[in-house]
């Protein structure tokens, strides 16, 4: 059984509880998930099973949508609705939908962000979020992240909150996303809410339920639900190879450098419509390519 399982994860769970209940659904313990939400976050979570575990990485790296919304006002050590707040300041007047749209328009693109001191990131070896629990302070390291869309849906100034939808690269945390807008803005702000509508090529058109699968199970149906590995890769450029080829390839062996131009690296390795491997650059002979992740028949 082998699949990528388009879960539409609850409010109230967290990504391994989500990974842990698919195990029992589909009776395997190769099951992964495709980058973490938040518990009180829902939305799309691509779960990998058996063979699909082994494009994690690859799917992670994709571009992420989100629907996110901004309250003005105060800022809290969580940076979203569940902390303590740290920082108020009253709102005597609304920014104007013209001055909105320039500040958002102004985090398009590269930027830099400061990871929150509540998240996984390690430093030294620990958490933030361990550092944070101990009351400890600690220099938090500067990443680069990609903003492709930041589009304004709505405004409420009566509830101070400014609704968004944004396209971003893997490590974009949008709750610093909110936070960095509110300064531009001038005032503390915090996340208030947040949904992930897209990974990949999964969106919340495709996604399931827990109560799908429960409702599946009933009727050994499950397997059904699980679309094939390559809807993971639809990003990725595929390479089409002849028999004599695919052979060398289920072998793990390096091959020359294809004629054809490929745009990404690494890149999907086809047999008629199997997926056979994915392959990259050599990184020390520019003239071949080497195995990344084969996959048996």
């Amino acid at each position: 059984m082998d699949g990528i399982l388009p879960l539409w994860k609850p409010k109230g769970f967290t990504s391994h509880d989500c990974v842990m209940k698919c195990r029992r659904y589909f009776k395997t313990k190769k099951v992964g998930h495709t980058g973490t939400l938040d518990p009180e976050v829902e939305g799309i979570l691509p779960i990998c099973i058996g063979q699909a575990t082994k494009i994690v990485p690859f799917l992670t790296e994709t571009s992420k949508t989100y629907i996110a919304e901004l309250k003005l006002g105060s800022t809290t050590d969580t940076e979203d609705a569940h902390g303590s707040v740290i920082e108020q300041k009253e709102l005597t007047d609304f920014p104007a939908v013209s001055v909105i749209d320039d500040v958002l328009a102004s985090f398009t693109g590269k930027i830099t962000q400061v990871p929150p001191m509540y998240s996984a990131v390690k430093v030294n070896g620990k958490k933030l979020y361990e550092y944070a629990r101990a009351n400890q302070e600690v220099e938090r390291p500067k990443r680069e992240v990609t903003i492709y869309e930041l589009d304004k849906l709505s405004v409420d100034p009566q509830q101070q909150t400014i609704r968004m939808k944004i396209i971003c690269s893997k490590g974009t945390y949008i709750r610093t996303l909110c936070v960095d807008i509110g300064k531009e803005l001038g005032y503390p702000a915090h996340m208030s809410a947040l949904v992930r509508t897209k990974t990949g090529s999964f969106s919340e058109k495709n996604s399931v339920t827990f109560d799908t699968i429960e409702e599946a199970m009933e009727n050994n149906t499950q397997d059904n639900l699980l679309h094939p590995i390559t809807a993971g890769l639809t990003h990725m450029d595929k390479l089409t190879v002849n028999e004599t080829t695919k052979v060398k390839v289920m072998n793990g062996q390096k091959l020359p450098k294809p004629e054809e131009t490929l745009q990404t690296d690494p890149f999907a390795v086809m047999h008629d419509d199997q997926l056979l491997a994915i392959y990259q650059q050599h990184p020390e002979n520019p003239d071949q390519i080497k195995p990344v992740r084969v996959f048996s028949e």
